[in-house]
């Protein structure tokens, strides 16, 4: 596409509107009509599309939730909110356009194209992302058969949606990803209290120069570097060996509850069972992905709208992706051993966590840096008292369970990997205040909303 293409198109998307669309909701009105209730709802389903091929692509967690932003980002940007902060303050703006020239938006289903969008962004983006193709066709037969788009409209919609995509997919071409296969590749140093790979795949490391991908807020990625981890030490004394066995005793004497709770956040997309000489991958959600459920379900029981559920959810998609990011700088700095290798070689060489160990370093939880981002943005949205069922895990074969505030989901999420037996505790607990210095900068830089239920509980979920 050529650069006067490019700014055409990116002058469609900007075009001032009368008012600010993704302004903070009424909260004394939860009832919303059946036409956004449609509209919220099948943008979430065809959201859950796109995860089913990371699923089937089995994406890495960093990976994933670059494409959950992305695709959300094309969403957003089909209703061109030209004074919305996530746009302003993007740390590499998308170009400015002219604001002589607008598009014509008239007979356009703003919510049709926004889903649209995001599914195209997501089939361009993604290795088998052309199966979404299906998804699209689904969308338009959903919108047709409730009459919410006639035919001619129905042509001018996904043209537009595709010219969204164009943008965002140019803007994503620039942040890195394409260099990553041109990088020095990783090499395990078998140094002592150094990553290696583990059982029972041996997988290579997992993205090891992630941290050369552009952030959408951050700046420095030094601000977020969290104290080192506690010294590899085969002395019993030491804080090292203290959480090494904490490990050990914990998970060879685990209740069912913790059992459970270690299955229901394990969300690892590498995990292989073995059937003689043969491997086989087990579907699981991402990390990022059981987060974008749980958006899924805050948004469906506070009633919002399309506009609202759409804003909180590229919010917190923008929100994991950049915390990946800090999360995995720090992994292959410190490059520390999983609990899995040290015990096998200090303690039991029978020892095995009842999670499979996932195939990167270990300082810091992943799970517990982007949880907590998630958990410390969803509760400026929602308020700190919104209790939920989660049955994000449902779909692949674990009960849902409920809980009080997201921020409680949260740490359970974190101290789930120590039930599982991939993390130390220091990896937990620094992880999680890595996760939350992420977030309230984000909120900060982008002067985000205040609680739409005013810090109000909105009862339990039925």
């Amino acid at each position: 596409m050529s650069i006067g293409k490019f700014y055409l198109i990116t002058t469609f998307l900007f075009a001032t509107i009368t008012n600010n669309l993704f302004a903070q909701v009424n909260t004394s009105k939860v009832d919303i009509s059946e036409v956004e209730v449609f509209a919220r709802d099948k943008m979430i389903e065809h959201l859950f599309s796109i995860t089913d091929i990371m699923v089937t692509d089995v994406t890495s967690p960093p990976g994933a939730a670059r494409f959950y932003a992305y695709s959300l980002l094309g969403a957003y940007l089909v209703y061109g909110v030209n004074e919305s902060p996530l746009l302003q303050q993007l740390q590499h703006p998308i170009p400015k356009p002219d604001p002589t020239l607008l598009p014509d938006r008239k007979g356009i289903n703003l919510a049709f194209t926004s889903t649209y969008a995001m599914l195209e962004v997501g089939k361009n983006i993604m290795p088998s992302g052309k199966k979404l193709t299906t998804a699209q066709e689904t969308l338009v037969r959903e919108y047709s058969k409730k009459k919410l788009i006639k035919k001619k409209a129905l042509k001018q919609s996904i043209d537009y949606a595709k010219k969204v995509a164009a943008v965002v997919l140019n803007y994503a071409k620039e942040d890195g990803y394409s260099r990553l296969s041109t990088l020095k590749r990783y090499s395990p140093s078998k140094g002592p209290g150094k990553w290696y790979p583990t059982p029972p795949a041996y997988m290579a490391a997992i993205d090891p120069e992630w941290r050369t991908i552009r952030p959408f807020f951050l700046e420095n990625l030094a601000a977020y570097s969290p104290p080192s981890p506690a010294e590899y030490s085969e002395d019993k004394s030491s804080s090292f060996f203290r959480q090494l066995l904490e490990i050990y005793e914990v998970t060879t004497q685990l209740t069912e509850e913790q059992t459970l709770i270690a299955n229901f956040w394990d969300c690892n997309p590498f995990n292989v069972s073995y059937s003689g000489h043969m491997a086989i991958g087990l579907k699981k959600i991402s990390p990022g992905g059981h987060w974008m459920g749980i958006t899924g379900i805050a948004s469906q029981k506070a009633g919002l709208n399309f506009k609202e559920s759409l804003y909180i959810h590229t919010l917190v998609a923008m929100g994991l992706h950049d915390a990946f990011i800090s999360c995995w700088d720090e992994k292959y700095r410190s490059d520390r051993i999983r609990p899995l290798t040290a015990i096998n070689e200090l303690i039991d060489e029978t020892w095995r966590p009842i999670l499979q160990t996932p195939p990167f370093p270990e300082y810091t939880s992943g799970h517990s840096v982007i949880s907590k981002t998630s958990a410390v943005l969803l509760t400026s949205y929602f308020g700190e008292n919104f209790n939920f069922i989660d049955d994000s895990e449902v779909f692949f074969g674990l009960p849902e369970r409920e809980f009080d505030s997201f921020l409680k989901a949260s740490d359970e999420a974190a101290i789930s990997r120590l039930y599982g037996g991939i993390h130390f505790r220091d990896a937990i607990e620094v992880g999680m205040q890595q996760g939350e210095k992420i977030a309230k900068y984000i909120l900060k830089r982008t002067q985000s909303h205040p609680n739409l239920l005013g810090g109000k509980s909105t009862g339990r979920s039925k």
